[in-house]
């Protein structure tokens, strides 16, 4: 049976959903943790969406508002 959560303590509408999302995360860490891809330095990483959040403020900027 399906227990929902308050929104106040919880972000999941029930503990299926949560286990559900946890399962998945720990996937996603365990796949990335064990890739053979070489690592991204976090200031690189940083440079990357600064450069990325730059490029789009400028098309923004330059598009006509619909």
């Amino acid at each position: 049976m399906s227990v929902v959560l308050s929104p106040i303590v919880s972000e999941f509408e029930t503990n299926e959903q949560e286990a559900q999302y946890n399962q998945w995360f720990r996937a996603k860490v365990q796949e990335a943790m064990g890739s053979k891809q070489p690592r991204l330095p976090h200031d690189a990483a940083m440079a990357k969406v600064q450069t990325l959040l730059e490029e789009r403020r400028k098309a923004r900027a330059s598009s006509p508002l619909v």
